[in-house]
């Protein structure tokens, strides 16, 4: 259980990083530079962000407007450093980028910390699920192929050759049963455990962020 929580973990800690540029050429010529300041505050974004839209801009000879942008991006930043936010941001597994302040973040901080214990059990409970039912899956699938491979090997006219690889590839087929049958037990176990641990961890923080 503890390395499926690792893992899950690890997983919502990576940040992917796209090739795409932050504005558009409309964006960028429309100039709005303080209602972009405050998207991205309210976004949790860092400040290095406007360094990205210059870039964007730049190929269409625009400039940021760096006092507007920081201007509205503190307005921004205001919608998003709430307690509120904080555990939304946290269950939906959303990165924190310290972008806070240190009074806003004794609210923020511990409400996001919660959210993001949700978020991983939640995970990890999804993560053992999806493993079962790709088990179910594949045990369904090699049963129906043994099936038609006892099928074929009660058909007339065969060679020894023929047989003889027909039962080889029984065999095969078999051993994929019992393994897809190991892997199964293995994600029931895994599921029973993560449930638990989902269970504890939604009691713990209970209503203390209303209805959820």
């Amino acid at each position: 259980m503890k390395v499926l929580i690792a893992v899950a973990v690890a997983a919502t800690g990576v940040v992917l990083l796209s090739g795409c540029a932050t504005m558009s050429e409309d964006q960028c010529l429309v100039g709005d530079w303080g209602g972009q300041g405050w998207r991205d505050g309210a976004a949790g974004h860092l400040v290095s962000r406007l360094d990205d839209h210059a870039k964007a801009c730049a190929k269409y000879g625009v400039a940021p407007n760096m006092s507007a942008y920081l201007a509205s991006r503190e307005d921004g930043l205001r919608a998003y450093c709430t307690w509120e936010n904080g555990f939304r941001q946290g269950r939906q597994g959303s990165s924190y980028g310290g972008v806070c302040a240190p009074a806003e973040e004794r609210d923020f901080v511990p409400a996001y910390e919660d959210g993001r214990r949700i978020y991983v059990v939640e995970q990890a409970v999804s993560s053992a699920e999806s493993a079962l039912n790709s088990a179910i899956s594949r045990i369904d699938d090699r049963e129906d192929k043994l099936e038609a491979k006892e099928r074929e090997l009660r058909q007339e006219g065969l060679t020894d050759e023929q047989r003889q690889r027909i039962r080889e590839r029984i065999r095969e087929v078999r051993g994929e049963i019992r393994d897809a049958r190991r892997d199964a037990r293995q994600a029931e176990e895994a599921l029973h455990y993560a449930e638990i641990e989902a269970r504890a961890v939604i009691g713990a923080i209970g209503g203390r962020y209303g209805v959820w």
